[in-house]
């Protein structure tokens, strides 16, 4: 299994959720400022502050979804887009679908227009440690239609082999090179992108699935679970000695998040020069059980965020960096054929309409119909965003 879970197959081909189309162009981030396109300027002088666009963006109070290579620290060491003078587009998901979302009443409507499959995990195949009902027959019954299927989560708190246990314990009898979760596109980017070859190390704040990816891939980390009942020394005098050497700071979902690894965290990104900010995700909120929602990985991105000044550079959904691993290896052509689905409309959706594919949202899980059909104010990022289906559960795709 270890080789099949190898990161570096899918190294020529990470860099890409981060390198920008030319100015004018459109590569479909949902971000807080809009449509509009921001160029990058080369990394600035010591001192004289971040690129515009993450100036830009710190000022919108988003976190600017930037799909691009490491801006760096405000400090502004070069960075990979500055060297190579590319140029960021910021548009929103709307730009690219509009209409009313459709009911899907006739299920073959979809499914016969449809090769492959993408399913998100939390809240479309699970709640917490909870099957969905229905799930088992509908992915035989895609599979019987030799219909392909992957399943790409936001979740990092496992690794690739994590995730494969889980669904081993809820029955599901999944092959690992099906699954993709943000811890290995945290370690993707950093393949491709050469980070090992820094010297550098990398602070977690996170559990152990970003760790396990770093570890196959050989970059040294720290931090994480590790750090859990660490307590941060608040005494007259007290300080926090944070290691100069670390070049990168991956936050993802926390469950033992603490003042400690926060002020960890800071500590690298504002006094080590160059040190990257990379989030796995920005999700609200997440599901840890079926009873209710929980604060999500925005929670701790916000938080350094706030402390930093600064504006992660962001690997999951909607970061086409998954799809376009999928497309590269399994040799798709035709992104129209492919359907995301998927219970969040400012991830999921977006990164379904943002890469060129079918959508359809499922109500199991984040995004209620009243939502969706705004007759109630719509969370903040996904005004206007709209799916071309939507199922009560993914059960709905065969009746």
């Amino acid at each position: 299994m270890a080789k099949l879970m190898a990161v570096a197959s899918v190294a020529p081909l990470a860099a890409r959720a981060f390198v920008a189309s030319p100015a004018g162009s459109n590569i479909g981030v949902a971000t807080a400022l809009g449509s509009k396109a921001v160029p990058l300027r080369e990394a600035t002088p010591a001192g004289k502050g971040a690129s515009t666009a993450a100036r830009a963006v710190g000022a919108a109070g988003g976190f600017g979804l930037l799909a691009v290579a490491a801006i760096g620290s405000r400090r502004g060491s070069s960075t990979l887009l500055a060297r190579q003078k590319r140029h960021i587009v910021q548009t929103r998901a709307t730009a690219t679908q509009t209409g009313p979302a459709k009911k899907l009443t006739n299920p073959p409507e979809l499914i016969d227009a449809v090769d492959i499959f993408i399913f998100d995990c939390d809240g479309v195949i699970w709640r917490g440690d909870s099957l969905i009902d229905g799930i088992p027959a509908v992915l035989d019954k895609l599979r019987a239609m030799n219909k392909r299927c992957f399943f790409v989560t936001n979740n990092s708190t496992k690794s690739r082999a994590g995730y494969k246990k889980k669904f081993d314990s809820l029955g599901l009898d999944i092959p690992p090179e099906e699954i993709f979760s943000s811890s290995f596109a945290a370690a993707a980017y950093l393949e491709q992108t050469k980070f090992k070859e820094s010297g550098k190390k990398v602070y977690v704040i996170g559990e152990r699935g970003i760790g396990e990816e770093l570890d196959l891939i050989g970059v040294p980390w720290f931090g994480g679970e590790a750090d859990k009942d660490t307590e941060a020394p608040m005494f007259p005098g007290g300080k926090v000695e944070h290691d100069p050497n670390v070049g990168a700071v991956i936050v993802g979902f926390d469950r033992y998040i603490n003042y400690y690894k926060l002020q960890y965290a800071q500590l690298c990104l504002n006094e080590n020069p160059g040190c990257q900010f990379i989030a796995t995700n920005l999700d609200r909120v997440t599901h840890l059980t079926d009873a209710q929602e929980w604060a999500g990985n925005g929670t701790m991105v916000g938080a350094v965020s706030g402390c930093t000044g600064m504006s992660p550079n962001v690997v999951g959904k909607p970061a086409p960096l998954m799809i376009d691993y999928l497309a590269e290896k399994f040799n798709i052509t035709d992104r129209s054929r492919i359907c995301m689905v998927g219970d969040r409309l400012d991830t999921d959706i977006a990164f379904g309409i943002n890469n060129g594919l079918k959508t359809c949202l499922t109500l199991s899980g984040v995004t209620s119909l009243p939502e969706l059909m705004d007759e109630v104010p719509r969370k903040k990022g996904t005004e206007g965003i709209q799916p071309n289906y939507y199922v009560n559960s993914i059960a709905e795709f065969f009746k």
